[in-house]
């Protein structure tokens, strides 16, 4: 099962490149006195359409094969079977085992997928608190 994004999270990163990058052309285009540090609009835009086509790409989360994962570079995996608590708190899904623990913000979750979420952390054999 693939959590999706909000597609509201993944317009405002589509959003916020295309800004940043007219906002890079007009300071070198139409800036007679040009610095390095005006390129950085370029940079700042770039990281923004990354994760724009990353996000449309890559869902926020899979669960399948007995694990949850976060699909993000450095996300964390844990088994199902681990999970030995689920604390909702301050918009958050904290799942903790003996040796890990993995926050899912569930702001950034589509409400569809949410639904989806929660009946799959009901099944679990874990203490809700």
């Amino acid at each position: 099962m693939k959590i999706h994004y909000k597609k509201k999270q993944i317009t405002l990163n589509l959003i916020l490149g295309l800004v940043w990058l007219a906002n890079g052309v007009i300071q070198t285009k139409f800036n007679d006195n040009t610095r390095w540090f005006d390129y950085i609009w370029f940079l700042l835009s770039g990281f923004y359409l990354i994760t724009y086509f990353y996000q449309t790409k890559e869902k926020y989360l899979t669960i399948g094969n007995g694990f949850i994962k976060q699909n993000w570079p450095f996300g964390k995996k844990i088994y199902l079977n681990e999970i030995t608590r689920i604390k909702h708190f301050a918009g958050e899904y904290i799942l903790k085992t003996t040796s890990q623990e993995m926050k899912i913000n569930i702001d950034l979750i589509d409400k569809e997928s949410l639904s989806g979420l929660k009946e799959e952390l009901k099944k679990l054999d874990a203490e809700w608190g």
